[in-house]
């Protein structure tokens, strides 16, 4: 199985990368090929809206900007069978340059053509200082997933107070991913 990680950390360090470390960790011990794509070493554009709010994004599912980086990003993820998104929360939100990204795919991904419909994803926030923020982020998150066809198989928050055994549970969900665990199955 290969397990694409969709970064929407800025930094190489820091809670939000020890917890992304430990989904490295628990699906490769998992049997899965692990790919990090990491959205901050793209120079990637904003949305433009084209046309009439709608440019070929909506009938032909691509970006008229794709050469940044985006059509790169979206085929690895099309590559992938089951994806992790992770992100440190910005006043109660994913990064920029995350939210950013799932803006633009969200709308290539209008039809529900396949590089997201029936995955897998695990959903990772880490709120920083004040832990708060974490419940708007995964709000957002989920509506991605919902809107383009995604399955979530958990979501977990892990923040400075909590992440010595969440990084453990993030572990342990990304390993019983790249087991093959569906979401929805009984665990016996």
């Amino acid at each position: 199985m290969k397990i694409a990680i969709l970064s929407g950390n800025p930094k190489k360090d820091g809670l939000c990368q020890s917890v992304i470390n430990a989904a490295k960790q628990g699906a490769c011990e998992g049997g899965a090929e692990v790919d990090e794509i990491r959205l901050c070493d793209f120079k990637l554009v904003r949305c433009q809206v084209c046309g009439d709010g709608w440019g070929p994004c909506r009938a032909e599912n691509y970006c008229t900007y794709g050469s940044d980086g985006f059509d790169e990003i979206k085929m690895r993820l099309q590559s992938s069978e089951a994806m992790i998104m992770a992100s440190p929360v910005y006043w109660g939100e994913t990064t920029e340059v995350f939210k950013s990204f799932i803006d633009r795919l969200r709308r290539c991904e209008f039809n529900q053509t396949g590089v997201l419909r029936d995955k897998q994803v695990l959903l990772i926030a880490t709120p920083g200082g004040t832990g708060n923020g974490l419940l708007s982020c995964f709000e957002q998150m989920d509506r991605f997933c919902r809107h383009t066809g995604a399955v979530i198989f958990d979501y977990i928050g892990v923040n400075r107070w909590n992440s010595d055994y969440k990084r453990e549970a993030v572990k342990a969900a990304s390993y019983a991913m790249a087991q093959g665990r569906i979401n929805g199955d009984t665990v016996k």
